[in-house]
């Protein structure tokens, strides 16, 4: 007879390729935990589940445009308390074109920060397409407005790929290239208008009506309303297109709720826009609308932001800001992004250059391209790209942009000199770098790139 089977206590080994049960559970909730934290908007199934590891991320050091935010509102308040105008829609409609330049070089700035570069040549560049744009507008030439713009803007264009080849082909370090490029610009810039206009003492007059216009002239205030709707409408239609084609092709998509949220969230910052704008701001006689500088920032804001965020070509800038070597490994032209992204830096200054010589009426050789260079980076930095490369948005100009434009607006409310203005930017430009060098810190202990 065969002895009878002593039941043993140890418990039997899994089959080949099972898992216990426990180990199974644990292991989904850590994968879960990691699609959450590398992409909470695509990988939530909630609202809820998307704050919650929006917050995990901010607690590990990914704070995003927290900072930014929080320093604009704080800002706001205080120069409000001092100054009970400054919310008035006269300033800050003023507010918003005063920060349109800043906007525009920011955004300049960026496509070479992402990259770990630096374009120290923006300010003069910005003139030097403020010049050749008025310089063919005015006499003898009188070309029409948009060929005299399309020419300023070329001619910044060239500038940069010039400097990005330069850098590429020959290794050299972006500091030491645009340094040498905003000394050069600066020259150019004054050849150009003291042989065009030599009488003039160093400006030559905005002849155009048109861009003059562009930030001296207003958008009807039927036509704001109607162009809010229109933009709402589209933005509204694409994101709720774009979520439904992932999810039927079977991707991740964001929640319907989150996407609801920001349709409703640009809305209201859309009508708050256009209902500060459409208030009467005259002192003497009626003044309404949109100042057309406003909607053309907009329009390029969100053009660089579908570059940046929805074109291999942004992939390939983020990727080789993140790690050069590994882009380069995974067969990345290297050279040809960098070039064309100092070719953009330079495009972009050139958008802002006539900008400002809108604004002003006239461009001249007094443009402080040194000082605006500073307002560009600090417009960067302060909004949120990182100097180190790999991080920055669009959108990050846009608000470092906005703080900066507060910042001198209401000191020049206040009747500050400009030695404490210069003062005030340092600290905040400071206090940015530091929140980003801290961020870098504490996601590596982590190990996780902010």
């Amino acid at each position: 007879m065969a002895p009878a089977q002593i039941p043993s206590s140890t418990p039997p080994s899994p089959r080949e390729g099972e898992r216990p049960a426990a180990d199974e559970t644990v292991s989904g909730a850590a994968a879960r935990e990691a699609e959450l934290a590398a992409s909470p908007e695509l990988m939530a199934n909630t609202l809820g589940e998307y704050l919650r590891a929006w917050v995990k991320r901010v607690r590990s050091g990914d704070s995003g445009v927290l900072p930014i935010l929080g320093g604009l509102v704080a800002i706001v308040v205080i120069f409000q308390l001092q100054v009970h105008v400054f919310l008035s829609a006269l300033n800050l409609t003023n507010l918003l074109v005063q920060g349109a330049v800043f906007v525009l070089l920011g955004m300049a700035e960026i496509f070479v920060l992402l990259l770990g570069e630096i374009d120290l040549s923006v300010g003069f560049v910005a003139g030097v397409g403020a010049v050749v744009s008025a310089f063919l507008m005015a006499p003898p030439f009188n070309l029409p407005w948009f060929v005299a713009v399309a020419a300023g803007l070329a001619s910044t264009t060239f500038i940069g790929a010039v400097q990005g080849t330069i850098i590429t082909r020959l290794h050299l370090p972006s500091f030491v290239v645009t340094l040498a490029g905003l000394l050069g610009c600066e020259g150019l810039l004054i050849y150009i208008v003291n042989t065009s206009s030599p009488a003039s003492g160093g400006t030559i007059r905005i002849t155009s009506v048109v861009v003059n216009d562009l930030v001296n002239g207003n958008m009807g205030v039927a036509a704001g309303w109607v162009v809010l709707t229109v933009v709402l409408v589209a933005y509204a239609a694409t994101s709720f297109w774009r979520d439904t084609r992932r999810r039927r092709s079977g991707l991740s998509a964001p929640p319907m709720s989150l996407t609801v949220l920001k349709v409703l969230m640009t809305a209201v910052a859309g009508i708050g826009l256009v209902w500060i704008c459409n208030s009467d701001r005259g002192i003497l006689v009626p003044v309404t609308g949109i100042p057309w500088v406003i909607p053309a920032v907009l329009v390029v804001l969100l053009a660089f932001t579908f570059l940046q965020g929805r074109t291999r070509f942004g992939r390939y800038v983020y990727a080789i800001g993140g790690n050069s070597e590994a882009a380069r490994r995974a067969g990345i032209n290297l050279a040809r992004i960098r070039t064309i992204s100092f070719a953009l830096s330079g495009l972009t200054a050139g958008m802002a250059g006539i900008v400002y010589e809108s604004r002003l009426g006239s461009i001249s050789t007094g443009i402080d391209g040194g000082t605006l260079v500073l307002y560009a980076v600090a417009a960067a930095v302060i909004g949120g790209a990182s100097l180190f490369g790999g991080r920055g948005k669009a959108v990050h100009a846009l608000l470092g942009g906005l703080l900066i434009a507060a910042i001198y607006n209401g000191m020049g409310l206040l009747g500050l000199t400009a030695a404490p203005q210069y003062m005030i930017t340092a600290v905040v430009l400071l206090a940015a770098v530091t929140v980003d060098a801290v961020a870098r810190r504490s996601g590596a202990s982590r190990g996780t790139n902010p």
